[in-house]
């Protein structure tokens, strides 16, 4: 009763409108999770091994869900407003506990066999408190408390698994066999979660603003660019050293191809996944705010996590003045850099053939290049290897800016069906009164056909593309 009487005070929740904006207290959010991702980096980077990056993935992959989830409870009710701030502050200090103790996660689980219980119990917390709040707020829609509970299974299925994974390994005797059945057990816990989000399919659910799903997105992207250049300045050994040329040109470098990353997705892409999104409607948005942004995005996360560990190793050697400059580049630091810009991309092109329909050659050659790249960066020098990267980057960057400035050819894909006509009229200069001559009118002239040119719709003959075509441009 006192609660209710508290919620009442602090105001009641109010329920996200169309075009809804991202507000301030979510943002505050976001700074949690930006952490999380440094924490991640910066467990992974102790010892680069394949296991260590397994472990990464993995609890990226958990983390990330998290977030989808969060996400979905904030495109319903706004988070900064009532009694709801209060309510998602003790989600912060769960999520805060959850990146704290991820380090220990996949520890010894003898000597850290608390870190990875703290790990469970900060994620069921977690997870608690967005299916309180959404349960709160489905009150207002009939048998959306229902649809709400179909997802319960999967919340307590992942939160036994971790627990299983927490307590069972300190059991078994055997090192490898132990770590066996706690990574498998973290897989099962990825696998169930991505699984319920594609069985459960997006009916009954409803994407109130498109503006704000895409705005949200966008922010975690930019958040987790910048935090693989603070990675790069913190693993590289910049801040603390004395100032060198060295420092300064590997950390321009590394401006540079981040920046050039960032040009890729937000300059064309990403508005025109934003148009796309509002466009589509009902179980349509659903599907594609589901596939392009809670999935795709998330080897798009991935490919950032992963360049900036080997940013980090090639600027480490750079700047070290005891490494000679023409040393070729020794540990997995160019597969890291070159795999992880690899894996950023095929991201984003997964992502734009969901949201629009379309590949760009342009950034399917770049993947190829960069592929090709890898075994000659692995003999060059740091710096040489660093700066190959920049160049097929920004080479990236100009080619697309220069096809978007290049003058398209003109569509001849013409229909002989029209408009509805519509009359307008206008005044022959004569006295009021006077005989009225009608205008020309281009919603009379001949409506085009469906043209398979690129894009949603075709800029010369304004035509809805074939959502069906895939082109290459």
């Amino acid at each position: 009763m006192g609660g209710k009487r508290g919620a009442e005070r602090l105001g009641p929740a109010v329920a996200v409108a169309p075009g809804t904006r991202v507000d301030r207290f979510e943002v505050f959010f976001d700074l949690v999770f930006v952490f999380s991702f440094f924490i991640i980096t910066r467990a992974t980077a102790v010892n680069i091994t394949g296991d260590s990056l397994l472990h990464g993935m993995l609890v990226l992959a958990v983390l990330w869900w998290c977030w989808v989830v969060h996400t979905v409870v904030a495109a319903r009710v706004r988070l900064g407003v009532g009694f709801v701030p209060a309510l998602m502050v003790v989600g912060m200090a769960a999520l805060f506990c959850f990146a704290l103790s991820l380090p220990q996660a996949f520890g010894d689980p003898v000597r850290w066999a608390i870190g990875p219980v703290v790990v469970a119990v900060s994620y069921l917390v977690l997870r608690a408190v967005h299916l309180l709040l959404y349960w709160h707020v489905a009150g207002e829609r009939p048998g959306e408390r229902r649809l709400l509970l179909k997802y319960s299974p999967e919340l307590v299925m992942s939160t036994l698994l971790l627990l299983a994974a927490a307590l069972i390994p300190p059991q078994i005797d055997d090192r490898g066999q132990a770590d066996m059945v706690r990574d498998g057990l973290w897989v099962a816990v990825v696998l169930l979660q991505y699984g319920a989000g594609l069985v459960a399919n997006t009916w009954g659910w409803v994407l109130t603003s498109a503006e704000h799903w895409t705005e949200r997105y966008d922010l975690i992207l930019i958040i987790a660019l910048g935090e693989s250049i603070i990675s790069v300045g913190v693993g590289g050994n910049l801040l603390g050293e004395p100032v060198t040329w060295r420092g300064v040109t590997a950390a321009v470098l590394g401006i540079f191809f981040t920046a050039a990353l960032w040009w890729t997705h937000f300059d064309v892409i990403a508005p025109a996944a934003r148009i796309a999104q509002h466009a589509a409607q009902g179980r349509l948005r659903v599907a594609m705010a589901r596939d392009a942004y809670a999935y795709s995005q998330l080897v798009m996360i991935g490919g950032i996590i992963l360049f900036a560990l080997g940013a980090e190793e090639i600027v480490r050697q750079v700047a070290d003045d005891s490494i000679n400059l023409a040393e070729p580049t020794h540990g997995p630091g160019v597969l890291l850099l070159f795999g992880g810009v690899i894996c950023y991309l095929c991201g984003g092109m997964l992502f734009q053939l969901r949201t629009l329909g379309t590949l760009s050659w342009t950034r399917v050659g770049t993947v190829f290049v960069l592929a090709v790249a890898i075994p000659l960066a692995t003999h060059l020098p740091a710096l040489a290897a660093l700066s190959l990267l920049t160049a097929i980057c920004l080479g990236l960057v100009a080619t697309r800016w220069w096809s978007w400035r290049t003058p398209a050819e003109p569509c001849t894909r013409r229909s002989s069906r029209r408009r509805p006509p519509t009359r307008s009229t206008r005044p022959t200069g004569g006295p009021a009164g006077t005989k009225k001559l009608p205008t020309r009118n281009p919603a009379e002239e001949p409506l085009p056909d469906v043209c398979g040119r690129s894009g949603r719709r075709c800029r010369q003959c304004r035509a809805p593309v074939d959502p069906l075509h895939i082109s290459f441009t």
